[in-house]
């Protein structure tokens, strides 16, 4: 892709496997100074060594985007590296899976923790080194096609992606008087272990309707396919290539949701049947 990085710092939340991974990497590829990042500094240091190792500069940095002090932190710890915060993709994000009406308010919690605060904490300290720094900058959220729809058992994911979509806006309102970007970008179905996660769990429902009627809203293969036009699962390298995009900052967006799903929303019907 022509996007060039170079010269820029670009954080990169969650970023010790899966989207977030190969947005870190994608970055590096593209002449950027990458910090990645994960509660365990040794999974943050494995996403930065494989950067290293293809001839890319990174470091690692431990910290828990609950913290407001710890993403605080972690934008020092860019600064004082690379002198600067150019990118923040605030990737990190959980899900639990269960019923609305029998979930426990802990699961609750950690979901809009991570997932809506944690966002939060992470705009708002690089938002404020990018106001010091006063060059601008792009804040990328990632959000969820399921911040646009309701599905069943997925109630904290819903309510937290559909969340991250609308600060992204106020966010992107607040900030443009600094010539900062935000925008977020909302992924499809996208092989990761949260995907795993998911299909194990509708494997698991003893309760799950019969998979031979139809419509059948499951996680297997054939399910998704019939929801997506494109027929197929999206990859990490497709989202880090959409983030890539966001990234760059020459495209007169901000406060949009880059959707990246195959066209599953614009389908809209919800499966195809076959």
């Amino acid at each position: 892709m022509p996007e060039d990085l170079t010269g820029e710092t670009a954080i990169v939340t969650g970023s010790s496997s899966g989207i977030g991974a190969a947005i870190a990497k994608r970055y590096a590829a593209a002449g950027a100074n990458v910090v990645t990042n994960s509660r365990s500094y040794d999974r943050a240091k494995s996403t930065a060594d494989e950067i290293e190792a293809d001839g890319g500069t990174a470091i690692a940095v431990e910290a828990d985007v609950t913290d407001r002090d710890e993403m605080g932190d972690l934008i020092a710890a860019a600064v004082d590296e690379f002198g600067s915060v150019d990118v923040m993709v605030n990737n990190a994000g959980t899900t639990v899976i269960d019923s609305a009406m029998e979930m426990d308010p802990e699961d609750w919690q950690q979901v809009v923790d991570i997932n809506l605060t944690g966002v939060f904490f992470g705009a708002q300290a690089a938002g404020t080194q990018m106001i010091e720094q006063e060059t601008g900058g792009q804040i990328i959220n990632v959000g969820s096609i399921f911040g646009e729809v309701g599905v069943q058992g997925r109630a904290p994911y819903n309510a937290t992606k559909g969340g991250v979509h609308n600060l992204t806006r106020a966010l992107a309102v607040e900030l443009a008087e600094h010539d900062i970007g935000v925008n977020a970008l909302a992924p499809g179905f996208i092989k990761t272990a949260m995907d795993e996660q998911t299909r194990e769990s509708d494997e698991a429902d003893e309760d799950a309707p019969d998979r031979s009627d139809w419509p059948y809203y499951g996680y297997e293969d054939q399910h998704i396919r019939n929801r997506v036009p494109l027929d197929r699962y999206g990859s990490v390298e497709e989202m880090a290539n959409c983030a890539l995009f966001l990234a760059a900052g020459d495209h007169y967006m901000t406060g949009e949701v880059l959707t990246a799903d195959g066209g599953w929303l614009a389908f809209g019907w919800g499966s195809k049947g076959t």
